[in-house]
């Protein structure tokens, strides 16, 4: 999957994956190379897919996301988004001392979550957390960083969201 920035508004951009060209939202800063905790942009990188989040009992019924590690979001889940902690730009338990998001918000961007290797591997402290593959908010509005396509897309592609698939945001 590649996603590109469109030319006229780096907030937004086009999803290649196989056939399909899907609009989607990009970070309220847009593309950045040099990414940091809270700039609000989306890395340019080139990231594996690593697992997915998707929370139940939601209008549209469960996603169906074949051969990637699921975990159904519950109340307790959050991602640690405090550089200084030691398990940052990691999932968590909650409630958390540190400053940390759920996994289970209350409006529909989580209902499914594709975790993106931004930062996780090799974990660099403030280059930025929770860069995520998500739905995104109504008129495709921008995010804090991550890459999000409406629930209908992301139920298109959902058969590219395999162990081996990667996100390659580029210019």
């Amino acid at each position: 999957m590649t996603v590109r920035a469109s030319p006229l508004d780096p907030r937004r951009g086009i999803l290649a994956a196989g056939p399909l060209r899907i609009p989607c939202a990009l970070g309220r800063s847009g593309i950045t190379s040099g990414k940091r905790e809270g700039d609000g942009a989306t890395p340019l990188a080139e990231m594996a897919v690593v697992a997915a989040f998707v929370r139940g009992g939601r209008r549209g019924g469960p996603f169906r996301l074949p051969g990637l590690p699921l975990r159904r979001a519950r109340a307790e889940d959050g991602w640690c988004d405090e550089p200084g902690h030691a398990a940052y730009n990691r999932a968590v338990r909650l409630p958390l001392a540190a400053s940390a998001e759920t996994m289970q918000r209350e409006d529909a961007l989580y209902d499914v979550v594709v975790v993106l290797d931004w930062n996780l591997r090799s974990r660099a402290r403030g280059r930025g957390s929770a860069i995520f593959f998500h739905i995104a908010r109504p008129g495709l509005r921008p995010t804090e960083g991550c890459v999000a396509v409406t629930r209908r897309d992301m139920g298109r592609l959902a058969p590219f969201l395999r162990p081996g698939a990667r996100m390659a945001v580029r210019r």
